[in-house]
């Protein structure tokens, strides 16, 4: 008896692309860094936005010290008239100066997060992915800058309740967002650079903590350029935090500004920590 004929294998009806063939035998070329760059910065800004939804404590707890600045000192010395403003109260003067500190607070801690994951074993794991350490670094960075623009919100709050003129204008509203997203950036960098020198967490707590207040009061963040000594001058000239607060400043209450010089060095300064964080990454890691 004849064998019965061997059934032939079913065929698709789609018919086989040649890309297709090409995948299974050659996998792709993975993506360029500026492509992973804005899935980074994306997946950390969420990161933070979930640990702020899932533990607030931080966010009222922070909002305890600029309250006190705008409450005791923004009242005081508007009451005293002691610091020429250009004829607005003092509170109203001080409030973008306080968004501007809050805000630089949490950025300049930052470091101590990237230690933390050294320690876990978790900034190995990252290092070894496709993903280059100038998106990691930069996704890092624009995450500790929602952290702060949740503060500064809360800090708008603040002073709205207490009576300081600020503009609700959207347009104005959002540059004041990225005004403080940079400022925060380079503020997160500075810190994870510090990191990456001084490797330990009990030593960037040390630095951080030595750096932070000269950078609040070498600022215009509580009086005026013009108020300062020549030296104290020259200082807040090559320190961020002065333009950010002059970019705040004439943005929410109408004060004179240098807008587009505000927010070109803040994006070189960002740009300029995004290199110096990524550059000393690796030593982090060993």
């Amino acid at each position: 008896m004849s064998e019965a004929p061997a059934a032939r294998h079913a065929v698709s009806a789609d018919p086989v692309r040649d890309d297709t063939v090409a995948l299974l035998l050659k996998p792709p070329r993975p993506r360029a860094g500026w492509r992973l760059l804005p899935a980074r910065v994306g997946a950390m800004c969420a990161v933070e936005l979930q640990k702020l939804r899932h533990d607030r404590t931080e966010l009222y707890t922070r909002a305890v010290q600029p309250a006190l600045w705008l409450l005791i000192f923004g009242q005081t010395f508007t009451r005293i008239r002691a610091i020429p403003t250009g004829g607005i109260p003092y509170v109203d003067y001080l409030a973008p100066g306080i968004i501007a500190q809050s805000a630089m607070f949490i950025a300049i801690f930052y470091g101590i997060q990237i230690i933390w994951e050294r320690d876990a074993g978790i900034l190995n794991k990252l290092l070894v992915t496709p993903t280059p350490r100038s998106a990691l670094i930069t996704g890092k960075a624009f995450a500790a800058g929602v952290k702060s623009l949740v503060q500064a919100v809360v800090v708008l709050l603040i002073a709205a309740l207490l009576g300081v003129a600020l503009t609700w204008n959207p347009l104005k509203l959002l540059a004041v967002a990225a005004i403080v997203v940079l400022g925060s950036a380079f503020f997160s960098c500075l810190s994870m650079t510090i990191a990456g020198i001084v490797l330990s967490r009990d030593r960037l707590m040390g630095f951080g903590q030595a750096i932070t207040m000269p950078l609040f009061f070498g600022s215009n963040a509580l009086y005026p350029v013009s108020v300062m000594p020549g030296w104290l001058q020259a200082v807040s000239k090559a320190n961020p935090l002065s333009y950010e607060v002059d970019a705040l400043r004439g943005l929410l209450l109408g004060t004179p500004h240098h807008l587009v010089a505000d927010f070109a060095v803040l994006l070189v300064a960002a740009a300029l920590g995004v290199t110096a964080a990524s550059a000393l990454l690796g030593r982090l890691a060993r």
